[in-house]
C-alpha cells in the first residue's frame, strides 16, 4: 500500500473533531469518484481544507483512513443507539428502527457506490475488501447478533443462533431491490414500498422467532 506514513500525536493532544469530520468526509468522496489506488493522502488533504500532516494526525495510514470512511458511513444511518435494548420498548419497535436504518444505507447512493467499488477493487486487492468487510457488513453483524442476544435472554423471542439470525434479517432487507440497483437494472423502492418491505421483513422475523 502507498501513502504509509505515521505521525504520532504527543500524549494527551486534543483532535479537533471538525477537522475530523472534514477530513472523513472528504475521504468518502475521493474514494468514492477516484477509487481506492487513484485517491492520494495529499488529495485528501486538500479536499478537506487541512495540511496532510493533520490527516496524519487523525489517521496513520490511506488503509486506516478507508476503514473509517466505511465506519462514518454506517455510523450515520446505524448509531450503535439503534442497537440499544431500552427497557419499555417493544421488540419489534428496536427492530423496526434497525431496519429502516439499514435499508436507507444499503440502498443510498453512496453505500451502492462503494460496493460497485469494492467489487472492482476486490479482485485486485483482496485485503481492501477483508478492510471493507470487517469496517462495515461485520461490525454490523456483530452488533446485530449482540442486541438479538440481549431479545434471546430476556425472552421475548427465541434465537438460539444469533449470529445466523442475523445474517437473515440484513439477507431478507436486502432482498432483490438492493441487487438491482446494484447492477443498476431497477429504481429505489419508493419511500411507502420501502416503509411496506421493512415492515414485512420485521413482521417475518418476529414470526420466525417468536415463543
Amino acid at each position: 500500500m502507498s501513502d504509509n506514513l505515521s505521525v504520532p500525536s504527543g500524549p494527551g493532544r486534543p483532535k479537533d473533531l471538525a477537522k475530523r469530520q472534514a477530513i472523513l468526509q472528504a475521504a468518502k468522496d475521493l474514494f468514492l469518484s477516484n477509487g481506492y489506488a487513484s485517491t492520494s493522502m495529499d488529495a485528501v488533504a486538500a479536499a478537506a481544507g487541512v495540511s496532510k500532516l493533520t490527516v496524519y494526525s487523525h489517521f496513520n495510514d490511506k488503509e486506516t483512513l478507508f476503514s473509517a470512511a466505511v465506519v462514518a458511513k454506517c455510523e450515520e444511518q446505524l448509531p450503535e443507539l439503534f442497537f440499544a435494548l431500552p427497557e419499555g420498548v417493544p421488540v419489534e419497535s428496536v427492530l423496526l428502527n434497525i431496519a429502516r436504518g439499514f435499508h436507507h444505507l444499503i440502498n443510498s447512493d453512496e453505500s451502492l457506490n462503494l460496493h460497485r467499488l469494492i467489487m472492482t477493487l476486490g479482485s485486485q486487492d483482496p485485503k481492501l475488501s477483508q478492510i471493507f468487510f470487517e469496517a462495515g457488513p461485520e461490525r454490523v453483524l456483530t452488533e446485530m447478533e449482540r442486541l438479538l442476544q440481549r431479545i434471546h435472554q430476556s425472552g421475548a423471542l427465541v434465537i438460539d443462533k444469533p449470529h445466523n439470525a442475523a445474517e437473515h434479517f440484513f439477507c431478507l432487507l436486502k432482498g432483490a431491490g438492493n441487487f438491482r440497483l446494484l447492477f443498476g437494472c431497477g429504481g429505489p423502492l419508493s419511500e411507502a414500498e420501502g416503509e411496506a418491505h421493512v415492515r414485512e421483513v420485521v413482521g417475518l422475523f418476529m414470526r420466525a422467532y417468536r415463543p
